[in-house]
């Protein structure tokens, strides 16, 4: 009887200890959840909860690792650059469907560059001088400072490995617009309107650089006009590579170009565009600071633009953008410009 006791009270203790465990473990893994919810910056949130399910995948495979076949003696472990490794959170990799986990079907809409309104946009010079043969009808048409800005733009995957090749084929579309919405006298006018589609070949990497991970390359070609005829008419064609790097929170695109067929009515436009440009973003918590360079060094002329976004609702953040040099709009490819503006940007 005693030993029936013994063994009833030890049977008891241990489903007891079992039970406290696994209530311990059910809570901590709630308040991981729970943790990662919380979590304003989108990128940061998925990122939790992939490293959330990933704990879990290597807790319930523990038991099968022993039994796993090692890798044959002399195996190659280095990845085919082509086929890159699981990315952790890579926001590059979501944006251009790098891994097998952020790929969707062709034809679906994805966002390309930022999307944003800037509801005032102040230049210090608005420069009114290619609209000046226009007084002559309306003698009272002026530019003002401030004025309505916004970029909208899209991108869409038409072809997945094309030609049995490691590069999707994807079409792209970027407008930005500035609208003299404030200039009621002049009936608010679209000052400037810039179209710029786009092909693309793109193609996932694995390389390490210097403490960089080369994530992606970019082969494109790129058409961008305003759209106006006669002497308002700007317009140009240039062919694109491009690199894409990941270090943490920082992500950079870095491509060079060289334009292709006729630059009739602005020969020059490269002078002041540069050779290429660098976009670089930093990532804090639920900000996101971008940092846009580009520069032609025998002629001396370029651009910064630095912008702020910051949280504002969960799809929404406000938004902070800093522009000097040449080329903030086609019509002022080759006057230096000086701008500030303010509004939001929508979440990719």
């Amino acid at each position: 009887m005693q030993r029936r006791n013994a063994f009833l009270h030890r049977t008891i203790v241990a489903l007891a200890g079992a039970l406290t465990s696994s209530a311990a473990t059910a809570a901590g893994e709630l308040a991981d959840i729970k943790a990662c919810a919380k979590l304003v910056d989108r990128d940061r949130r998925l990122a939790c909860f992939d490293e959330l399910a990933a704990r879990a995948s290597a807790t319930d495979t523990t038991s099968d690792v022993s039994s796993s076949t090692p890798p044959a003696s002399g195996a190659a472990t280095t990845p085919d650059v082509f086929r890159p490794r699981a990315p952790g959170g890579s926001r590059l990799s979501r944006l251009w469907e790098l891994e097998p986990e952020d790929r969707r079907e062709p034809l679906t809409f994805r966002p390309h560059r930022d999307n944003y309104v800037l509801f005032a946009n102040y230049s210090r010079d608005p420069n009114s001088e290619p609209y000046r043969p226009f007084r002559a009808i309306d003698p009272d048409v002026e530019l003002t400072n401030v004025e309505l800005a916004f970029q909208l733009g899209f991108k869409m995957k038409l072809v997945e490995q094309a030609m049995a090749s490691p590069f999707d084929l994807w079409f792209g579309y970027t407008q930005r617009s500035f609208w003299q919405a404030y200039n009621s006298g002049s009936s608010s006018p679209f000052r400037e309107s810039n179209y710029e589609p786009e092909l693309m070949a793109v193609a996932p990497l694995d390389l390490q650089l210097l403490g960089w991970r080369a994530r992606l390359i970019n082969i494109g070609l790129v058409h961008q006009s305003n759209g106006q005829a006669a002497l308002l008419s700007r317009s140009w064609n240039r062919i694109y590579a491009q690199v894409g790097l990941e270090r943490g929170d920082f992500s950079v695109l870095a491509r060079v170009w060289k334009p292709v067929a006729s630059l009739e009515g602005n020969e020059d436009i490269e002078d002041f565009f540069g050779h290429g440009d660098v976009y670089g973003t930093y990532r804090l918590g639920g900000h996101e600071f971008s940092l846009l360079a580009r520069a032609n060094w025998r002629t001396g002329h370029g651009a910064l633009q630095a912008s702020w976004a910051f949280p504002f609702t969960s799809n929404i953040k406000g938004y902070v953008q800093l522009f000097s040099g040449y080329g903030d709009s086609l019509i002022n490819y080759n006057v230096r410009q000086q701008t500030f503006g303010f509004g939001v940007l929508v979440a990719p």
